[in-house]
């Protein structure tokens, strides 16, 4: 191989890496500390009650965290950044991959989901601006991406989350993950599915059992009632700089 073909193998090579790897740089370092919920546990009735609210914050995102310090106690690992440590599992010892990969995930997930709600009638009621723009652009219609998303979330089999990311080419997407895993997670989530995510939905049975029982779609419908729009536009202009 001479020099001109080594240098345009490697910068192909270079921007291939550039183009299959998600965008973390618009996306908060999360540590290990819990972040109070940005307001009340009551804020989000009707939709989301209170007692879900107290509950999935106050024990299911505690549990996460302490059972990811435990994780790395054991792996003799700090972890500055959560989403570093998440999505290069090779960092920990093969037994402690899973416990770090579920934890990890719950906690990084739960982090941001707190963030993607707000109080109905607090900000804007559906994607607007850049955001607005390019969701009609790419799923026809502000109606045609809940339905794709929701349906997303429907078909999750068990626990898991629906998602919307901007993919490297940055192009949006719905998606979906089983369980804690994200859209960040490469080498765990299929490569077509990898992107940053901005907008993400719980469909764990702990998150809307206690309301909703058996319904998922119900809780679905209602939760685009709590959706902060301001929130993951800031995603979305984050994700595409």
């Amino acid at each position: 191989m001479n020099r001109r073909t080594f240098i345009t193998t490697a910068s192909t090579a270079a921007a291939a890496t550039l183009i299959s790897t998600p965008s973390q740089a618009a996306l908060a370092s999360i540590g290990m500390e819990q972040a109070p919920l940005p307001y009340p546990p009551e804020a989000l009735e009707p939709h989301i009650d209170a007692v879900t609210m107290g509950i999935h914050h106050g024990k299911h995102h505690v549990a996460y965290i302490t059972k990811l310090g435990d994780a790395l106690k054991a792996s003799n690992l700090k972890a500055d950044n959560v989403i570093d440590l998440i999505t290069d599992l090779s960092k920990a010892p093969a037994d402690q991959q899973m416990a770090i990969r579920n934890n990890g995930g719950g906690h990084v997930n739960h982090t941001w989901f707190w963030k993607w709600m707000a109080p109905a009638g607090s900000g804007p009621k559906g994607p607007e601006g850049k955001l607005g723009e390019a969701i009609q652009s790419t799923f026809g219609s502000i109606d045609d991406f809940k339905k794709l998303f929701g349906e997303a979330g429907t078909k999750r089999f068990g626990s898991g989350w629906a998602w919307l990311i901007v993919k490297p080419d940055g192009k949006l997407a719905v998606t979906s993950t089983p369980n804690q895993d994200n859209p960040l997670m490469k080498g765990i989530v299929a490569d077509a599915d990898l992107g940053t995510p901005i907008l993400g939905l719980d469909v764990w049975e702990h998150a809307y059992y206690l309301k909703y029982q058996n319904k998922r779609p119900d809780y679905i419908a209602a939760w685009w009632n709590v959706v902060n729009w301001a929130e993951v536009a800031k995603g979305y202009e984050g994700a595409k700089a």
